[in-house]
Formats: C-alpha cells, structure tokens, sequence
C-alpha cells in the first residue's frame, strides 16, 4: 500500500534453477524461467511472502517488484494479460476491477478456505487497518489534547501537526475517507477532510507510510496510516502510541492472483501463489492481525477497537468517488 519506486528483490536469473526444489509436490521447477511478482505490498508483507517462497525451495527462482497501489493498479487495467508480471499481490478491489475488465487471472488451483467467500481467482493475504498515530512526546511537549476521533483532528489545536496520506497515490488514505463516509456522509466527510487537510498543510503525503515516518521523526504529532505499523513501533519502545478513531477501523484486504497468460503461463506462478498462502500466513498474522482463513486467531492485544466494514461493495469506481470527494476537500 505504500507508494515506492520499483524495486527488484529477486536474485539473478543466472542461478541454476535444476537445483532447487519446489514448495509442495514440487512439479515442473527445472528449466522454468524466473517468476515475475508485482506486488503493492508494505516491506513486512513482501518479507513473509520472501521467507514463505525461500523456505520452501523457491529461492533463486523469482523476481519481486513493488508498486505504489495507483501505479500498478493502473497497470493492471491497462496491461491487462500483456503485463509483464506471472503473479500479482494487490489490493482486492483493484484485482476485481481488472478481472471484471480484462479476464486477466487464472481460476487457483489449490483450496482456499477463507472465512469469507472470495472470488475463485484471489487468495487474501492481508488485512490492513487504519488508525490515528501519535508521537507522545511531541503530544506532551506541544501540551496538545489526544484526539479520539477523526473529526477532532479539524481542530485548529493541532494546525502543523498533522499528516495523512493523499488518496492519489495510496490506498491507505481510503481506510480514513471510508470511515469519514460512513459517519458522516459524503458531504459531511469532505467537510471533515477539508479541515484536516487544512491542519496537514504540506504533510499531504504520497506514501502510505508517510505519515508514521513523520512522527517517528518528530516532524508531526499526529499521523493517519496503518495500524499495524504504529502497533509495532510501539511494542518496540518507540515514542509512538495510536488511537483506534470512534468512525472506525476500517479496513482493505490485499488478495494474490495469477495471471493466465494462456500456452505462456508460467506453471511455477501458480504453485508459489499456494507456497505463499501455505507457509506465508503465520508470519503475516503476526504484523496483521486480521484472521482471514479457518483454524486462524487473532491476538487479542492487537485486536483494534472498532472493526468496521463499509456499507458498500469496495470497487474501482467507488474507489474513484473518493478520490473526487478528496481533490474537492482540497478546495
């Protein structure tokens, strides 16, 4: 969710596959070019996505590149099967869109036994939460009030001291329009959001983890971004504390798919997207908290206060109001 610049983090194709075993029956691994990931995934997600493939005899065999969520969206709907990618992790509603406009992933192959229905051709792998983010010695120093909801942060207490992230360039943004819609309405929360943009000034940011590196870095009291990420910088002793907002701690699943690229499908795309669902998903609990699958438990201390799903199906074109609802908040 976090808006990067392209990254490889794969190894070199100069490696000998024929060595390697694969994940599971381990079928059709030698003579098999590199599989090719694109993904919208924050760092701790592509770690346990690495570990899940490398543990189990996919190393050497890949090539991971991440995208800011807009970027590689808009690449899906554009590129559709043409795009270079054998797999892709992205934020379901985007792989929706573009299986709905292209047909671009393949039906999986392995058993995906979500809590939830899902669509035939996704996997969730994540599920991401918002929250409101405080550096407490800033918050102690500056003598500012903690905020308990969104709506306080239009409060001119805290003018220059706030940060979010703008809906443009990162999905991260639509966990906060989300629960400003659902509590207010649309006018009501471009009203809302315009104050808070007021108070943000220039710490509009493009990256979904922006906003919590501006109040590790004491540049801001208060940030809107991932819950995870502030739940973590806690837990380590930084001087960071979050606020579960009373609109809600909505949040956007992030699924794995498989690109049918017809007689040209890389067959190894569809076992690491199994690999990844079945030796990834102990890792990822531990940063998202979020069940997703039967047999999975939360860690209640990581459990936020106020669970929320939108009252709409989560789409593009939903998407896209938001993204209109926010350029007009700007004013």
């Amino acid at each position: 969710m976090n808006g990067k610049k392209v990254i490889a983090l794969g190894l070199s194709a100069a490696l000998c596959l024929s060595t390697l075993a694969a994940c599971g029956a381990g079928s059709g691994a030698s003579g098999s070019e590199q599989v090719v990931i694109y993904s919208n995934a924050d760092e701790e997600a592509v770690a346990a996505m690495q570990n899940a493939l490398d543990n189990n005899g996919y190393k050497g065999q890949y090539i991971f590149q991440t995208y800011g969520t807009s970027e590689l969206g808009g690449k899906l709907m554009a590129e559709g099967t043409n795009l270079e990618a054998d797999l892709v992790t992205m934020s379901t509603f985007y792989l929706q869109s573009a299986q709905d406009q292209n047909q671009m992933f393949l039906p999986l192959t392995f058993e995906v036994n979500t809590l939830t229905e899902v669509p035939d051709y996704t996997a969730p792998i994540t599920s991401q939460e918002g929250a409101i983010i405080l550096n407490t010695e800033l918050m102690q120093s500056e003598g500012l009030p903690t905020p308990t909801s969104l709506k306080d942060l239009t409060d001119p207490v805290y003018a220059g001291q706030v940060a979010v992230t703008d809906i443009q360039s990162s999905s991260t943004a639509w966990l906060l329009i989300q629960a400003l819609v659902n509590a207010y309405g649309e006018d009501g929360a471009q009203e809302v959001l315009s104050g808070i943009y007021d108070n943000c000034g220039a710490h509009i940011e493009t990256s979904g983890s922006g906003p919590l590196k501006l109040c590790r870095a004491g540049e801001v009291a208060i940030g809107f971004g991932l819950r995870h990420q502030a739940v973590a910088d806690k837990a380590e002793g930084m001087p960071i504390d979050y606020v579960d907002p009373e609109e809600g701690n909505f949040s956007l699943t992030e699924s794995i798919a498989v690109l049918d690229k017809g007689d040209k499908t890389n067959p190894l795309a569809m076992e690491m997207a199994q690999c990844i669902i079945e030796n990834g998903r102990e890792e990822l609990l531990k940063t998202y908290p979020n069940p997703l699958y039967e047999g999975e438990t939360a860690d209640l201390a990581n459990q936020s206060a106020y669970p929320s799903v939108f009252s709409e199906p989560l789409t593009l074109d939903l998407f896209q109001a938001h993204q209109q609802l926010s350029e007009a908040a700007k004013g």
